[in-house]
């Protein structure tokens, strides 16, 4: 059966970044003998047109849509992405009698009402891997269920879980565009942050891919794909389990070495584990601080401190590996002393990039959705389709952007908004530079003295 795989994804802040998921359905229904094609609508430019033309060469049965993302989740410049997925839905219909399907993270989140939106015929909640080889095989004998939503299933297990079929075409528009190859090591998440999906997307618990099967991936991108930078993409890179260490472990046997970042929390490091990391290529590290003091940490459901934050900067400035880190002003708890003290332990971080965001962008089922209706700041019949944003009732929201743009505004290594230096960084990638960019905003020691002149110091 043809079977055509749409990524809708449009967003490029801060870098635009492979659509991993979608190849991954490609490469489960390739296994399972489909003809299967992918189309990126980020790489198409945002071309309707493109995507039209693309359906009547290829003539699939099936069109299948991932959807990552519903919104920006960026309180100060918001963008809703349901409407690009309900346009390419329609021209689908139009110019194909093939059923549309939509699937990914983004819609498993609201799919009743993501359904509803697009006019899409069916939807799979959850991991498709599975799911969609079954559809595809019903399908192709011209058997459809009954429901419009299909899923959750059990979980995969790790070594269930396949390679990507990376697409040569999309994967040079990406390597164009910031050099950055996308790695999944595990799926799930054992944190227990209020605001967060991931543990109700990928599960409470960590499911590893086998360590070699990783390497193998990050070898075929290197060596057939040219890629110059890996971004593994796990929620967590150092889980508590050890399974990312088994992934540096391999690399080290097989000697491979390529630079690497990924998103990592301020817990369980040390000098030598830093060192095992960076011995394979690691270059930078985000690090989901996400609240700036001990109150509003604890608030969100952190297990560490200010100073954990604090040590584990200068653990990886020391080593060399450039750092950010990324904060949310207004959560649960966040009071205008809590909002004082969060700017200053933000200012003080040293050698390291911070963004800087204001609200947190609430999603069903999280505990965070709990505590807005409590609060009332939420109404029952609201499905959060739309964004809605959470800020403390205990701090004006004009007065939390005025505060943040008058704390932030002249020091380079803090950005507020946080979106606000991506068209600089999208021009360096134009200019061929690689990776993720924002070390480049790392404050050297003439920079300092620039920010205390601007400041009056």
């Amino acid at each position: 059966m043809k079977i055509l795989l749409i990524s809708s994804n449009i967003t490029m802040s801060p870098y635009p970044l492979y659509p991993l998921g979608l190849s991954m359905i490609a490469s489960a229904l390739a296994g399972a003998g489909h003809e299967v094609r992918q189309f990126d609508f980020l790489q198409q430019n945002n071309s309707l047109d493109a995507l039209v033309q693309e359906i009547m060469e290829f003539g699939p049965g099936l069109i299948g849509i991932s959807v990552r993302n519903i919104d920006n989740v960026n309180f100060m410049n918001e963008q809703y992405y349901i409407d690009i997925v309900k346009d390419i839905v329609k021209r689908a219909k139009e110019v194909s009698v093939a059923k549309v399907i939509l699937g990914g993270a983004g819609f498993s989140l609201v799919p009743e009402l993501i359904l509803k939106e697009t006019g899409a015929d069916y939807g799979i909640i959850g991991e498709g891997e599975r799911l969609v080889i079954d559809f595809a095989a019903a399908a192709a004998a011209g058997i459809y269920p009954e429901g419009k939503l299909i899923g959750p299933e059990i979980r995969l297990t790790g070594a269930e879980i396949v390679s990507a079929r990376y697409d040569e075409e999309m994967m040079k528009y990406y390597l164009h565009s910031g050099n950055i190859a996308s790695v999944q090591t595990k799926r799930g998440c054992t944190q227990k942050c209020v605001y967060c999906s991931y543990p109700l997307l990928e599960g409470s618990s960590i499911r590893r891919r086998d360590p070699g099967m990783v390497v193998d991936d990050i070898e075929l991108l290197r060596d057939s794909h040219k890629a110059k930078y890996i971004f593994f993409i796990d929620s967590v890179f150092n889980d508590a389990e050890g399974a990312y260490l088994d992934v540096i472990e391999e690399m080290r046997r097989r000697n491979v070495n390529i630079p690497w970042t990924g998103f990592f929390k301020p817990e369980g490091l040390n000098d030598e584990i830093i060192g095992l990391m960076k011995s394979t290529g690691l270059i930078a590290v985000e690090i989901g601080a996400d609240a700036a003091c001990d109150t509003t940490l604890k608030k969100l459901g952190k297990r560490f401190s200010f100073q954990d934050i604090v040590k584990c900067n200068d653990m990886f400035t020391r080593a060399g590996i450039a750092t950010s880190h990324y904060f949310m002003f207004g959560g649960p708890g966040e009071t205008r002393e809590t909002v004082y003290e969060g700017i200053e332990n933000v200012k003080g971080l040293e050698k390291s990039v911070s963004f800087i965001f204001m609200g947190i962008r609430i999603l069903p089922n999280t505990l965070l959705a709990q505590i807005a209706l409590r609060e009332k700041l939420l109404s029952p019949d609201n499905g959060m389709l739309k964004p809605v944003y959470y800020i403390s009732p205990l701090v004006d929201r004009k007065w939390l952007e005025d505060t943040l743009t008058e704390a932030f505004s002249n020091i380079r290594h803090c950005i507020f908004p946080p979106d606000a230096v991506d068209s600089s960084l999208r021009m360096l990638h134009k200019l061929g530079y690689s990776g993720t960019m924002w070390d480049l905003l790392i404050p050297r020691a003439k920079d300092k003295k620039r920010e205390r002149r601007a400041s009056g110091l």
